[in-house]
């Protein structure tokens, strides 16, 4: 950015998490004036020389003078009803009487627009959020990515290294999306400066089946990689009834049984992006499934 130019502001809560600390980096890294919600001062945000403000999130007046001023607010808050339907509502009503502009909520996720109400917990707490945020008088921007090419490496029970398998259920020609948590980071802070940016935005790093996906392992590692398939959606189902009957009740935002209820949207195509914006920022490469297997082989 030249000297010339203002740096726009961009507040951001979450800050402190994963995915929220990667997206204060790229923000950075691409000009932007940076304002980290923080509950107390966080050790990395200072060393990476980011503006941290300390906030009550319950504290909506105080919520409202943190983001005063700011371009956009980001929220990369990470949980269940009380963060995404509690605390980020909160977010939302103080940028909305702050005059903030561009607000982009913590979606990041399948396309929930297409997934069946009931069926997953998270996708349902981003479908409730949206329609709040729709009423809003703010423009606002999601980001739908998929799931995280991350968990590749082995958080999602897909590539069993073990057994050189390729677990899957229902069909194993179905696309699946993913995108890294580094790309997403990326992707919105170009977003969060975009001043028409449009409602929703769809990214994915590689879209691969569980067949590509046995395909491209037996390449890369030199030895064959077989499919197995679980069993068909239905089975899944009555897996997913079972394990969260199961399952004491719990705030974590990814028990067992959510991750399965992803898996479900991701197995019948319920969630799958379709017209994808990664040409949007002009951003050329995107890691592929092989990129983030690799360092596993």
């Amino acid at each position: 950015m030249d000297d010339g130019q203002t740096r726009p502001t961009v507040a951001v809560a979450g800050a402190a998490g994963d995915l929220g600390f990667r997206i204060v980096n790229a923000l950075a890294a691409k000009g932007a004036s940076v304002r980290a919600l923080v509950r107390r001062p966080v050790d990395k945000l200072i060393l990476a020389r980011v503006e941290q403000v300390a906030v009550d999130f319950n504290d909506e007046t105080a919520l409202t003078g943190a983001v005063t001023g700011a371009a956009s607010v980001v929220s990369a808050l990470n949980g269940t009803g009380p963060v995404i339907l509690g605390i980020q509502e909160r977010l939302l009503n103080a940028a909305v009487a702050a005059g903030v502009p561009h607000f982009i909520p913590s979606d990041f996720s399948l396309d929930y627009r297409g997934t069946r109400p009931g069926d997953n917990r998270n996708m349902d707490l981003r479908r409730t959020f949206a329609a709040q945020i729709d009423a809003a008088p703010i423009r606002a921007t999601s980001i739908l990515n998929g799931p995280f090419a991350d968990l590749l490496e082995g958080e999602a029970p897909i590539v069993l290294h073990r057994l050189r398998r390729v677990l899957y259920w229902g069909d194993a020609d179905q696309l699946f999306d993913f995108t890294t948590k580094d790309d997403v980071a990326a992707f919105t802070a170009d977003a969060a400066m975009d001043a028409a940016a449009p409602r929703y935005l769809r990214i994915a790093g590689d879209q691969i089946s569980p067949r590509g996906l046995a395909a491209l392992l037996t390449r890369m590692d030199g030895r064959p990689w077989k499919l197995l398939r679980a069993g068909g959606i239905g089975r899944l189902s009555a897996v997913i009834a079972v394990v969260r009957a199961l399952t004491p009740n719990t705030d974590a935002p990814f028990p067992v049984w959510q991750g399965m209820q992803y898996l479900r949207d991701m197995s019948t195509g319920r969630g799958k992006l379709h017209d994808l914006d990664n040409a949007r920022y002009g951003k050329t490469h995107w890691s592929r499934a092989a990129d983030v297997l690799a360092p596993t082989l």
